[in-house]
């Protein structure tokens, strides 16, 4: 795989489209695929796999690049689970679920920020744990990320925000986290803006912009760096190479071996004809389908 250079954020306009690859065919076998993380050691990977709806939705876990052995994590059940991000130490899951604050009812409630625990990479991970009243409200709540500070940033839904999906973050005061904040600067529109990961330093910010004037079309990822005074500038869009007319969403950037992933539902099929029913159904179930899928591509960010 070629690295892509990005000097002065004019991005990857006039390469090969070809250096987007997709993250394993062994993903082929679920409907839909998204989101992404993994360990510093690149022993683990986590991604979350949903029904064709996406009202089915479960996160799984592979060992050592193992793509075609993936494990359901032990605490999923009959509620939603998605968009995992590991610690960087390994024994702290964060992920988004609507599965209930507390054990009065069996309800399914609002999406909240949740995190499950561990020793080490050979202990089992425990019981969901609620990121509490400081992060979670009775609105939604979605793509957690920590950086080294301890600061979350996520993704909300919220009537007190500027558009329908807003990025916030929480602050880590040593103690507990203060109460959400919009990111400053020139992050969020009053359209949608969604699962952002950030930079464990908070130098940089990779999210989706949906539908903005001047984009692909559908969710588009953007880039944005701090000015001096630590407000956020104005996004880049990160190009055609990487964008498409369709949804490209839960970027996660390995900055160690300078490697994005991300999820994206392109679509390259067209009608053609068929000799078998066989032919037919392995056209249209593996690659670029329509279906979220999880792709992967070398980079080097300004």
């Amino acid at each position: 795989m070629k690295y892509l250079f990005l000097p002065c954020l004019l991005f990857i306009q006039q390469l090969n489209a070809q250096n987007v690859e997709l993250l394993s065919t062994h993903l082929d076998q679920f409907q839909n695929v998204r989101d992404f993380c993994i360990s510093q050691d690149q022993s683990e990977a986590y991604f979350t796999i949903q029904s064709p709806n996406q009202d089915l939705s479960q996160i799984v876990c592979v060992k050592n690049g193992q793509w075609g052995n993936p494990e359901l994590l032990p605490f999923c059940d009959g509620y939603s689970y998605l968009e995992p991000f590991l610690s960087a130490d390994g024994t702290r899951l964060y992920f988004s679920s609507n599965r209930p604050k507390d054990g009065t009812t069996q309800k399914a409630g609002d999406f909240d920020i949740w995190y499950v625990s561990r020793m080490n990479a050979d202990s089992r991970w425990s019981a969901p744990v609620n990121a509490g009243p400081f992060v979670n409200t009775d609105e939604d709540e979605f793509y957690p990320v920590i950086t080294s500070s301890k600061n979350l940033y996520f993704t909300k839904d919220s009537k007190s925000g500027l558009g329908k999906d807003d990025l916030y973050y929480c602050k880590w005061d040593g103690n507990q986290y203060e109460k959400p904040q919009l990111l400053q600067g020139l992050i969020n529109t009053s359209g949608y803006e969604f699962n952002a990961y950030v930079a464990a330093d908070e130098s940089y910010i990779i999210f989706t912009r949906y539908n903005a004037l001047g984009g692909f079309g559908s969710g588009d990822l953007y880039l944005s760096k701090k000015d001096k005074d630590g407000l956020w500038k104005s996004p880049e869009n990160m190009g055609s190479v990487i964008n498409t007319a369709f949804m490209e969403y839960c970027p996660f950037f390995d900055n160690d071996n300078q490697i994005l992933y991300f999820t994206s539902r392109r679509n390259k099929l067209v009608p053609q004809n068929f000799e078998t029913l066989e032919a037919y159904n392995d056209y249209i179930s593996k690659g670029e389908n329509g279906m979220s899928k999880i792709y992967k591509i070398k980079l080097i960010l300004p």
